[in-house]
């Protein structure tokens, strides 16, 4: 797994809570909660959303009608999932727990969320580990939702259209080890760090695991590399573009890898 410093000192900035709400965030959970809608069993299922940060996907199922479990490695997600929920009225049960090693009974979900494990875990071993815990957390015939990087996001999300040199001169070195390994190293003290996938990695470790992969999709597209991405949401005939093309694209072999995120539907 990364370094607990290292992951630690990254979600310490506090950023996370806000990250979804505008701008690619905002692309990424919209998306995110159309491909789950897809392969959700109907309320009142058990979800259990490992790596859950501060509960923007947990608040969400609850909100409709999910019994929500969400273990996050980071203490102060957990608490911000909590307080959130009270703020809102809902029940769901966060704690702090790690994706290797889930608190969770044997066959006790309906539903697996990992939607940021995968990406914190250089450790081909370590992924496995992950994937065999949500593998066992889950009833015969449950569903699990696994995220991933690209492996092409580094250079085309943050080098190309953030122009992440401007502020990091090292990442004109640091890519091509990131694009060989798939680890990115930070930058900077609480700088991302983590593990960026190739599309057929991804697939060949769910079903490594004992699933069976439904379905293999670019979340995003290239809504990434709109710059004027925040005006366009804002403007429903622009927003209802940006999130058809990424859904009518997001099969494409050739265009898997291109937008930042990846999502396996895997059953076990």
């Amino acid at each position: 797994m990364v370094p607990d410093d290292a992951l630690q000192a990254h979600y310490a900035l506090g950023k996370e809570q806000g990250r979804l709400d505008g701008g690619l965030g905002l692309v990424e959970f919209e998306r995110t909660r159309e491909l789950l809608l897809r392969h959700l069993p109907s309320p009142p299922a058990v979800v259990a959303d490992i790596g859950g940060g501060p509960g923007r996907y947990a608040l969400w199922l609850a909100s409709i009608g999910y019994a929500v479990r969400l273990r996050d490695v980071v203490p102060l997600h957990v608490d911000q999932a909590l307080r959130s929920a009270r703020e809102a009225g809902l029940a769901i049960d966060p704690k702090v727990g790690d994706a290797r090693d889930i608190d969770l009974p044997d066959g006790s979900a309906d539903v697996v969320l990992l939607l940021g494990p995968m990406y914190h875990l250089p450790e081909a071993t370590d992924r496995a580990r992950c994937l065999r815990e949500a593998h066992r957390v889950l009833r015969p015939g449950g569903v699990a939702f696994v995220a991933a990087i690209s492996r092409w996001s580094p250079r085309l999300h943050a080098h190309l259209v953030r122009r992440a040199y401007r502020d990091f001169p090292s990442m004109h070195e640091e890519l091509p080890a990131a694009e060989r390994t798939g680890v990115m190293r930070p930058l900077a003290v609480g700088g991302f760090v983590g593990y960026a996938h190739r599309p057929a990695e991804l697939r060949a470790e769910v079903e490594s695991a004992g699933f069976e992969c439904l379905d293999l999709v670019s979340v995003e597209g290239l809504a990434f590399a709109l710059p004027d991405l925040d005006e366009r949401l804002a403007d429903e005939t622009d927003r209802a573009v940006v999130l058809d093309a990424a859904r009518s694209l997001e099969r494409v072999p050739e265009l898997l890898g291109l937008g930042p995120h990846l999502l396996a539907t895997a059953r076990r």
